[in-house]
C-alpha cells in the first residue's frame, strides 16, 4: 500500500495541468509554511547545482488591530497569496495538525490557519503536502525525536546559511520545505541537490 503524504492531491504521481500554472512557476520550487494565528513562518526554497537554497523567508504577523479570528485569517490569507504570487511554487509543504489531549483548543485554532493556507494554494492550483513534525525531523536528521537545536543545525548546514534561521517559525518553514525536497526526490526519483 502506498503511503499518502499529500493533502490536496492523491500522490506525487498525479501531475497538475501545465496550462493552469503561472508561466513563472518553478516546478521544483517549494514554499514551506509553519502555520500560526499570531505568527506564520514561510520559506521559499529552490534547487541549485550546489543544493537547495532559500530564495525568500519571513513571517506573516497580523497587527494588533487584527484581534478577531476572522481578521487574523483574512490577513494571513492575503499575505500568503502575495508570497505565492511573487514566488509561484510547484508545491507547498505544510505542517500537519497535531493534537495534544491537554491542549485541544490549540489544534482547532491551528486548523483554521491551515485552512486559509490550503485555500490560497488551491485557488492557484498548487498542490499541498502535509508532513507530521516527527516525519520532518526523521527526514532531516534520521531521528523522529531530534531536538530543536539538531534540526536547526541540519537546516543551516543543508541550506548553507551563515547562521541559524530566526525566528523559529522561519526555521520550521525551512525544515518543511527541505523535508518535501527529500521526500519528493526519494519518491519520484527527482535529481539530487
Amino acid at each position: 500500500m502506498a503511503l499518502r503524504l499529500c493533502e490536496s492531491e492523491p500522490d506525487f504521481e498525479r501531475e497538475k495541468d501545465p496550462a493552469a500554472r503561472s508561466p513563472r512557476t518553478v516546478p521544483d520550487r517549494v514554499v514551506g509554511v509553519d502555520p500560526g494565528l499570531n505568527v506564520t513562518g514561510y520559506a521559499v526554497v529552490e534547487p541549485s547545482p550546489q543544493g537547495p537554497y532559500v530564495v525568500e523567508a519571513g513571517v506573516i504577523r497580523p497587527s494588533a488591530r487584527c484581534s478577531a479570528l476572522g481578521q487574523r485569517l483574512a490577513y494571513l490569507h492575503h499575505e500568503l497569496e502575495g508570497v505565492l504570487d511573487d514566488f509561484p511554487p510547484g508545491s507547498l509543504a505544510l505542517e500537519r495538525v497535531h493534537s495534544h489531549i491537554k491542549f485541544p483548543r490549540t489544534s482547532i485554532l491551528m486548523a483554521h490557519a491551515r485552512g486559509v493556507i490550503v485555500l490560497a494554494a488551491a485557488t492557484r492550483g498548487i498542490p499541498v503536502f502535509g508532513y507530521a513534525a516527527a516525519r520532518v525531523k526523521k527526514t532531516l536528521t534520521g531521528s523522529g525525536r531530534a531536538p530543536k537545536p539538531q534540526i536547526q543545525h541540519a537546516i543551516m548546514t543543508e541550506l548553507r546559511l551563515a547562521s541559524l534561521p530566526e525566528p523559529h517559525d522561519v526555521a520550521d518553514a525551512c525544515a518543511l520545505a527541505l523535508c518535501h525536497f527529500h521526500v519528493g526526490r526519494n519518491t519520484r526519483g527527482l535529481p539530487g541537490f
